[in-house]
């Protein structure tokens, strides 16, 4: 199979294309416009590959889309490119309404024209896969605030955390931030040329990722590189949201499994299994930094709690079940595992933290409203 990734230069899309290269025998084609989070770095390790190319293209040039596709023949799409931080998105909404919507328009036309122009075994056996977030279906109730039904009351059965609300693929779509309100537009898309057009579609609903290669502007890789440097680690609120932490490794093997073995038209939600307060992702990066590299103070004590950002959801929960059961998949990494083999990973390669944020971008908050 060849494989047109877009996005491929950024943190999950790098870690499919990894993936794809180390495991298969796939070709890879990497379109990306390669912006502030797209690093080539980040695929060093296979870009020496002969089934591996890069297009640098943004996906809203149509014109170029076309070229890509006429002198790449893809089987098959991965469609990652995104503006994807919440921050971001509520200093400069249009960007994402450009890229996420306005984007994923040009890409599903391209595609829906150069997949009706294919022979009849090719047009069969084409995938489009569309990668969104859980974040579209909005918030959910908080441990905090849920109470358990009458049944539970009566002692006929017991409140735990499986009997809290979760996403799964029928929730009704809630986006909250100008983000997710275009990646819901986005989903829609993909969604409706599937029915109008008989565009052979799949759409994964991701919790949040982490791993090696993550741009630091978001909560993990900021953490850690704040501690290092002995400045405060900023908790939004009082850090009790609730997010369900997927390793990004665990989800490249989700999305090639769905690419592969999926059903054209379905849904599928991928999570970790790893529901997280804020607070105790802070903590649990401290603690491991404490163990690795050790100083006199805490890094706990770098901890502050600043102005919540507008409109945050207090908690994400993905029910995973469905992907599990008919693909087979599950992540292997315990939060635990995956979090300890990430701080190592940035301990390992300060220089490529270093390198990337290359003053553009200098961790400084952003989203204040």
């Amino acid at each position: 199979m060849k494989l047109l990734v877009t996005g491929g230069a950024g943190f999950i899309g790098s870690a499919v294309i990894r993936h794809t290269i180390q495991n298969t025998t796939d070709e890879v084609v990497n379109l990306d416009k390669l912006t502030y989070a797209g690093n080539l770095e980040s695929l060093a390790e296979v870009s020496d590959s002969e089934r591996y190319n890069f297009e640098q293209v943004d996906i809203c040039n149509r014109a170029e889309v076309d070229r890509v596709f006429a002198q790449h023949q893809p089987d098959a799409i991965m469609h990652l490119a995104a503006e994807s931080h919440v921050d971001r998105s509520i200093d400069r909404p249009a960007e994402f309404i450009e890229t996420n919507i306005v984007g994923t328009y040009t890409l599903l036309e391209a595609t829906r024209h150069y997949w009706q122009a294919m022979d009849a075994n090719r047009r069969e056996n084409f995938r489009f896969h569309h990668i969104s977030t859980d974040e579209v279906y909005g918030d959910l109730p908080h441990p905090a605030d849920f109470h358990p039904s009458p049944l539970a009351e009566e002692g006929q059965g017991e409140m735990g955390q499986q009997e809290l609300p979760m996403f799964t693929e029928t929730t009704p779509y809630a986006p909250s931030s100008p983000y997710s309100a275009s990646k819901a537009s986005s989903d829609h898309l993909v969604r409706a040329w599937h029915r109008t057009y008989g565009l052979p579609v799949l759409v994964t609903n991701c919790s949040n990722n982490y791993g090696s290669y993550h741009f630091p502007e978001k909560l993990i890789p900021l953490i850690i590189l704040n501690a290092l440097e002995g400045k405060p680690l900023p908790v939004y609120g009082k850090g009790d949201q609730i997010r369900d932490w997927l390793y990004v490794d665990d989800h490249a093997r989700a999305l090639y499994k769905v690419i592969t073995e999926g059903t054209p038209g379905e849904t599928y939600n991928i999570g970790g299994h790893n529901e997280k307060q804020n607070i105790e992702v802070v903590h649990t990066i401290c603690d491991i930094l404490q163990e690795l590299r050790p100083q006199k103070r805490s890094y706990r004590d770098l901890i502050t709690n600043v102005k919540d950002r507008p409109g945050h959801d207090m908690r994400y929960a993905i029910d995973a079940s469905k992907i599990q059961e008919e693909l087979g998949w599950a992540p292997k990494e315990t939060f635990e595992t995956g979090i300890r083999k990430t701080v190592q990973w940035y301990l390992n390669n300060l220089d490529w933290c270093q390198r990337v944020q290359d003053g553009s971008y200098q961790r400084e908050r952003l989203g204040v409203g």
